[in-house]
């Protein structure tokens, strides 16, 4: 059997607290089947840089009237974005490497819209429409790609890891059911009921 085969067959043996904790959501899954190596999160740090860079070639080609340099501007930003993110999702990789910590979903509803929102303020700020300070828009562009590789893959991308290094990244914890958890009474609250049926048929007879 090859490894990726095995990769799959050692997932799919896991229980599904645990396979959501390894794979997440949609955008997880999907670098989760990517290599390892590649799937780094200084590398997917490095990727949203670029993603971002990409986005931002508009606005440098149409912004203001003298626009002959905004090549060599969009190169250096994108190079700079590139390494800001690259180095930020490593830092996260040693981070959560030294707290052992287990991926937290980011605040979808925030971190989506914050990159677009981001893109817009700064292409009103280069087309001189309306004077919005620099730092709100690169914030809010900058922010969601390195916090979601923070929060939730540096820390599912070490537990990756501990499984192809055949190591358990669950060992010594106990999958508690969320019914159990919110409801810890339930199965009192059931012996009692089905007490006092018990004494009531009982009677009857």
């Amino acid at each position: 059997m090859s490894k990726s085969n095995h990769w799959v067959s050692v997932i799919g043996s896991l229980s599904d607290n645990h396979q959501e904790t390894l794979l997440g959501a949609s955008l997880s899954r999907q670098f989760a089947r990517l290599p390892l190596w590649l799937s780094h999160p200084s590398n997917i740090g490095g990727f949203y840089g670029f993603l971002i860079a990409l986005a931002l070639i508009l606005p440098y080609r149409f912004a203001g009237e003298d626009n002959s340099g905004w090549m060599s501007d969009w190169a250096l930003h994108c190079a700079l974005l590139m390494a800001a993110c690259f180095f930020l999702g490593l830092c996260s990789t040693l981070i959560t490497a030294i707290s052992g910590r287990f991926p937290i979903a980011p605040p979808r509803m925030i971190l989506y819209p914050m990159p677009f929102v981001g893109l817009a303020l700064l292409s009103i700020n280069r087309t001189d429409i309306l004077p919005i300070y620099p730092f709100i828009s690169w914030t809010l562009i900058l922010l969601p790609g390195p916090l979601y590789v923070h929060l939730s893959w540096a820390p599912r991308w070490r537990l990756l890891c501990m499984i192809d290094d055949g190591k358990n990244p669950f060992e010594g914890q106990e999958t508690i059911d969320i019914e159990e958890k919110i409801y810890p009474e339930a199965d009192t609250i059931d012996e009692e009921i089905e007490s006092v049926v018990d004494d009531f048929e009982t009677s009857e007879e």
